[in-house]
This record gives structure tokens, sequence and C-alpha cells, in this order.
């Protein structure tokens, strides 16, 4: 996707900066022409395809019947096959057997109200040249990113930021409040990104682009206060027969398919759901590392044969030092999952035997799997029985050296009992945060605090905390997940480190009518008593080992304390830790160096902001001008 009143060698290369997302083929659609008022306007569209549906017929740029109206998009369409009926019914006629065209027709009936009609993850471009507008969309999770800008009387949109940097002239300047929100979270939360004036559309919005301006209106919503009451049997009942109609869905393909498989409850209860509709094995996909502390693949290769898949492992030695580069380029913006280096590898090794992969992402969030929302349930029942004064042992916890164990107990202790005098949405930013608030108060210097606004990251999450009303801490805390950990960080990562390899991974868990039915029940169905996902087990149990089920969560994750004691040290004092470095910029040198002495000397475990800020120097030397 590219932008408005581009020249044809622009688009060219705007189209082609995105080639690794799609290497199939390369088609652009130019329309300059003067409207009804004399003046100059137009369209210029570019695509790169990634081939999955209707291989050779389905080619974007596409048209509707009369040229009036023509479209771009990234994604897939899954419920096309049913569209494709109503609308013939209703006298459209199809040029191609692809997915796209039913957003072509349904815009041509609904407008801006054919995107409700989506089951999908899209990012979405229309022109519609009878009412000289161009339209964006997203899909309602997500799944796909869409960049937009406006410089003057001219919109520039893509599914990558670093289509931008092909247009002659692009030279924005970092916003320092993303920096600050980063530092936070280790992402930049929508619809901000890294570069001033330039914006994501956020997950269920459309945006419409006319004579200069553009409005942005969301176009689904899920009301996160409400639950519904619903008997036990009938839950289990609606919940079956959900995720199986969307795993069905999600096995469409004209291209090899097959899963990722890492041995936990959500990607093993995916690969049991699509191997019963498969008549043959489906293939499914684990990544090893030598450190056990990071393999799962035992728990993977147990799952594929009680499932009956033919499963491949693939084991590599994760280079911290070659993969940083490659990361940097492509994620575009700061970036600081370190998760997204396994997810890398899985992604780049699948593709070498499929085109397309399943995975459960969405199962964490939807159902209350993470071990912070456990500690939340935990800290509130500590903070209703016990004053924190009297709690034994604080003080010599958190006096105590960390572990660089990935599953450290001191660490893990030291967070929650510095969570425990907080309100509940501020103690489960405490767990979620990578650089505190005290922290960065420190780490700011002068000049670069001085640029900052009077506005406070936290702000992010607890808007989204807000809009579960009255509900229960796990719900509030899995719901604000699901609107801003998951689209910012997990969709993004997975897109980008897939997307990186032409590989299209597809998310059944998060079908919006899924969504939408996990977010209206009550906390009870999906946790109890420090357990959670309690509802998949009751509805799937026996599609997967019992061991899934009783198996610690473990992560998906890579040794980056020891690369930063070891590999990683002497890029860290070549970039970090000089008069050189871009960070300088932002942050006190004399604090930098604490964190990386701290973390050498195993006083202090600070494996995941040193990645955050060498992520930062990586991508100012890459991305921005001194």
């Amino acid at each position: 996707m590219c932008g408005i009143t581009i020249d044809q060698a622009t688009l060219h290369r705007m189209a082609d900066a995105l080639r690794h997302r799609g290497p199939d083929d390369r088609h652009t659609y130019h329309d300059l022409h003067r409207d009804g008022e004399g003046r100059e306007t137009g369209v210029a569209l570019g695509f790169r395809r990634l081939s999955i549906i209707d291989l050779e017929g389905a080619r974007q740029p596409m048209a509707n019947e009369d040229g009036s109206v023509w479209l771009v998009f990234n994604g897939e369409i899954y419920n096309y096959r049913d569209l494709r009926r109503r609308l013939e019914g209703a006298g459209h006629r199809y040029a191609t057997d692809g997915d796209g065209e039913a957003i072509l027709h349904l815009y041509e009936d609904l407008g801006t109200d054919c995107f409700k009609q989506l089951n999908g993850m899209f990012a979405i471009a229309l022109w519609d040249a009878k009412r000289n507008q161009l339209v964006l969309a997203r899909d309602r999770i997500g799944k796909k990113p869409l960049y937009y800008t406006v410089q003057g009387d001219r919109l520039l949109f893509a599914s990558e930021l670093k289509a931008f940097a092909e247009v002659p002239g692009w030279n924005p300047s970092v916003d320092p409040t993303a920096i600050d929100e980063f530092l936070t979270y280790q992402y930049i939360p929508h619809p901000r990104t890294i570069w001033k004036g330039v914006h994501k559309l956020e997950p269920g919005h459309f945006a419409v682009y006319k004579r200069g301006e553009i409005k942005v209106e969301r176009y689904w919503d899920i009301d996160l206060s409400q639950e519904t009451p619903i008997t036990p049997a009938d839950a289990l009942g609606r919940l079956r027969e959900l995720l199986n109609d969307s795993v069905g869905l999600r096995l469409q393909s004209d291209v090899p398919l097959g899963a990722f498989l890492s041995g936990g409850i959500d990607s093993s209860l995916i690969v049991a759901l699509a191997q019963r509709q498969r008549s043959s094995p489906i293939r499914t996909f684990s990544i090893g590392f030598p450190e056990k502390d990071f393999d799962e693949t035992g728990y993977a290769a147990e799952v594929a044969k009680f499932v009956g898949t033919d499963h491949t492992r693939f084991e590599v030695s994760p280079d911290g030092v070659q993969i940083i580069d490659k990361l940097v380029w492509h994620y575009d913006e700061p970036f600081g999952d370190s998760s997204a280096i396994p997810t890398w590898y899985l992604s780049e090794l699948t593709k070498t035997q499929v085109t397309v992969a399943l995975s459960g992402d969405g199962g964490d969030e939807l159902f209350a799997g993470y071990e912070r929302y456990r500690a939340l349930w935990l800290s509130r029942m500590i903070q209703r029985a016990i004053p924190l004064h009297l709690v034994p042992g604080i003080s010599l916890v958190q006096r105590l050296p960390d572990s660089s164990r990935q599953r450290s107990i001191v660490r893990r202790g030291k967070r929650f009992l510095e969570a425990l005098g907080q309100d509940a949405a501020k103690r489960y930013l405490n767990w979620l945060q990578i650089f505190p608030e005290t922290l960065r108060a420190e780490l700011y210097n002068e000049s670069f605090l001085g640029r900052l606004p009077d506005s406070d990251p936290f702000e992010f999450l607890n808007k989204a905390w807000k809009r579960s009303g009255g509900r229960d801490v796990v719900t509030k805390a899995s719901l604000a997940d699901l609107v801003t950990y998951l689209p910012c960080d997990l969709m993004t990562k997975v897109d980008i480190a897939s997307m990186a390899h032409g590989l299209e991974v597809r998310q059944p868990m998060l079908d919006y009518r899924v969504v939408e039915f996990a977010a209206s029940l009550p906390v009870a169905m999906k946790f109890r008593g420090k357990k959670g996902k309690l509802i998949l087990q009751e509805a799937f149990g026996d599609m997967v080992p019992a061991s899934v089920w009783k198996r610690k969560k473990m992560g998906f994750g890579v040794r980056i304390g020891a690369w930063f004691r070891g590999p990683l040290k002497p890029m860290v004092h070549d970039l970090l830790l000089t008069d050189s470095s871009r960070i300088n910029e932002f942050f006190r040198a004399d604090v930098v160096a604490r964190l990386v002495s701290e973390h050498e000397t195993m006083k202090q475990n600070h494996a995941y902001r040193l990645w955050n800020l060498l992520f930062l120097e990586k991508w100012l030397r890459r991305w921005s001008s001194p």
C-alpha cells in the first residue's frame, strides 16, 4: 500500500520496500485528474502480493465492475464465500475467486458500513473515484498494521513505516512522548508512532480522507463492562461451536498450511481442533534452544504424537549480535519485546515448508492465562487480609540478588512485593512496565524532561482498565490487555516477524465472535483458585494430553540476560557507553552506565531494560538522522 498523488517511480520504491510482505507479485494503479472544482486530485496505489487464495486471478490493485472503486488490502477475509453468495444473489458480478473482491462489492452496497460484515484480519485502502475519497480500515483486533500521515494536501499510508522513507523529502522528527511510552511498555501505544504526525490506525476503526482532511471513526466496539448471564452447559456448547468454526474458516488456503505448536494449552488446542477437520496429518512446527529453561519442544512432541500431526522440530542457537539489526530494520520503530527473537526464528524456519501457519495467540488474554493475573488476584487477597508492613520477609527478599534464570522466584517475588501497596490498575502496570516511573525520572536528562508534555504513559492502560467498569480485577486486567498489549505488542510482534519471511499467521482464538463471547463470560468460568483457562479445559480437555493442562506456563523467550554478560557485552559498551551514543540525547549517561554495571555484576537483573535501550540506540542509528 502506498499513498495519494505519488509519482510512479516513488510508488514503485514504496511498494518494493515491502517486498518481504508480498514476494509473489507487484502491481500498481495510478490515477491523476481534476475534480469538479478544477483541483488536481488522484490516487496512487501500490501492492506487493503474498498469494494465498486464487493464486492466478486475485491480483491487486483490484477494481469493481465499472472501475469506480479500487482496492488494495493486506490480510484474509475468512467469510468471503458466504459473502460472495449473498453479493452474487444481489446482482454483483465477480471477476476473481479471491477473498478481496467481496470488500469491493460490499463497499458499493454499504459504504463504510461494509467493514462490519467482514470476518478476518485486514488493512484496507479503498479509492472511491465517484466520491473522490480514500477510505482506510483496520480489522477489529489489530492483527494487520496500517500507518498513515497527512502532509499538506497529501495522504501517505502503508503497512510498514519504512515505505514512507522512500518518499522524497521525508524527514520526520522523533516524538518525545513515544520514547517515554516505549520505555514504559516496550512498545509505542496506538495511535501514536515514533514519528511526530504519523499515526497507527487503531483496531476496529476506519478513516476517510477527502479534500485534504481525514476523519477517523470506530466501526466496532465491545462493551467490556457487561457480563452475559449463561449456564455452564450453554457456555461450553457455544465455545465449542465458535472455536470449531473459527478454525475451519482459517484452514482455507490454496498453498501449504501448517501450525505453530509450542506444547502449551492454546497452540495445542488449535492444532487438535484443526487436525479433527483434516483427513491427513496437519504439519506442525516448534523451535528449540540449547538452554533447557527455554526449550518447550518436548511438550510439543508429546502433543503432536497424541493428536497425530506431521511434526517438525527446529533447533537454533539464537545470535543476539546478528539478529538485532534485522529486527531493527523490520520493526521500523522501537520495539522491545525480546520474544520477537524466537518468533523470528520460528517464522523463518516454518516458511521453508509452508506459507500459512495457525497459532494460538489470544488465549491468555481471553481466558485469563497469564501468571500476572494470578499475582493480581493473590495481591488483592493479601491486601484485604494483611497490612503490608506485616508481610514477613519483605525487606530481606528485596535485598536478594536477582537470578538470570527465566522463572526466577526472587525476581518475581520482588516485583510482587513492590506492587502490593498500590491500587489495582497501578499495581498491574508495575508488573507490565519495563522502566518504572521512578527509574525513568532518574534516567531522563534535563533537556529531554523539558521536551515531554504533561502526560502520563499510565493513562493508556488506565483508560482500558476503566472500560471494564465494576468487574473483578482479573477480568479488568485481561480485558485491558486485550485492547492494549495484544494489538500493540503481540500482534505487532507476530505480524512483522512472520511477514518478514512471507509467512501468513492466522489466529483462530481471535475471531471477533470468540473475542466477544469470551469477554462477556463471568470470571468464575475462566479463573478460579489461582487457575485460569477453566472453560477451555472443560470444553476440550480430552483433545490434548492431560500434561498440557497441568504444566507450568513457560513463555516464549531467549536468554538475553546472559547475553548481556557475554556476546552482547562488547556491543553494549560500544553503543551505549560512549560519547557518541545517540540515546545521550534523551538519557543520563551515568544512569545508563549504572544499569549496565548492575546487570553485569548481577546486582540487579536489567536484561529487558538493556534490551530496550540497545534496540532504541540501534533504531536511532538506522532510522533517525542526527
